[in-house]
């Protein structure tokens, strides 16, 4: 854990320095990628960080429920946005997708028997992608009523909410209580919704509005709080105290952890096939320790779910 965040401080502050990455930049399971941008950043392999998924072997009977298409192209595309450590985000060569839903998504490859690749996009972008731009979608997405009723989700990690400010809670955020205060937040997220949700309580009970601002990537919006333009930002727990860690302890937790929900990998609703081909992959992973073994190898450990469900249920 330690080597971990040591080595990821260097890339998280890499990434907070720079602009947005382009939407179209795409990284394969050899860590090529497409639109990588310049930086003078030490070069960094995925090896240094990454779990090393190469021990896990091809399921003859999961890999036949593959559709044909994916077989015969022997590369499964994942959308993600690749700038929410450590779930997924940039190597320290500031184009290698790194973090624990890509090695995921890599170990679901080698079950399946095929290549992974990844390509990045802006949160927001994402689902409407899936079945067109992206076989499958593994960035972090909540399983919500919203999300399940236009697309299939296999959930496979519990994850909740939380509040950082700046070290020393500058502003006196109280995450009991955040009617009045600015905060930041990831477009497209569970939380920017529960902002929403929590604003009109404020709004209701006569109190001042949250002033909510949502930035397209995660590092801006740690950015926006490390540089006090807002009070607090609001994420997920895991993605929440390994910024803390990015940023050199620049940051802080307030009010533990909220609301642990399940995340779900995205596939389209009509990809029966798919649906079937994934759900089937990921509890491979999980009864074999694999998936265990990969949050642990990211600080993560008991966050793993033990059955991949498919939402919406029948």
């Amino acid at each position: 854990m330690r080597r971990i965040l040591a080595v990821g401080l260097v890339a998280g502050l890499a990434l907070t320095a720079c602009s947005s990455p382009s939407d179209d930049a795409s990284t394969s399971d050899s860590g090529a990628t497409s639109g990588a941008s310049e930086s003078g950043a030490a070069t960094m392999s995925d090896t240094d960080l990454s779990y090393d998924v190469s021990g896990v072997e091809k399921v003859d009977d999961i890999a036949a429920l593959l559709p044909a298409e994916i077989a015969d192209r022997g590369v499964l595309n994942i959308g993600a946005a690749i700038d929410y450590a450590p779930a997924e985000f940039r190597a320290e060569d500031l184009t290698t997708a790194i973090g624990y839903d890509v090695d995921l998504g890599k170990a679901i490859g080698r079950v399946l028997g095929v290549e992974t690749e990844v390509i990045d996009g802006e949160f927001a972008s994402l689902l409407p992608g899936i079945g067109s731009l992206y076989d499958i979608g593994i960035s972090s997405f909540t399983i919500t009523d919203e999300r399940t009723a236009n697309y299939n989700m296999i959930s496979y990690i519990s994850v909740g909410s939380s509040y950082a400010v700046r070290t020393g809670n500058p502003d006196g955020i109280d995450p009991e209580s955040v009617c009045g205060a600015t905060i930041g937040v990831q477009t497209g997220t569970w939380q920017e919704e529960e902002l929403a949700a929590f604003n009109d309580g404020c709004v209701d009970a006569g109190l001042e509005e949250i002033e909510i601002l949502s930035y397209a990537t995660q590092s801006d919006v740690t950015t926006n709080l490390v540089g006090g333009k807002v009070g607090a930002f609001y994420a997920d727990s895991t993605v929440a105290l390994y910024a803390v860690a990015l940023t050199g302890e620049q940051l802080q937790i307030v009010g533990g952890v909220r609301d642990a929900l399940p995340q779900g990998i995205v596939v389209a609703q009509d990809d029966e096939e798919l649906t079937a081909a994934i759900q089937a992959a990921v509890q491979q992973l999980m009864d074999d320790g694999t998936w265990e073994a990969i949050l642990a190898n990211w600080g993560a450990e008991g966050a793993a779910l033990d059955e991949a469900v498919v939402y919406p249920q029948s």
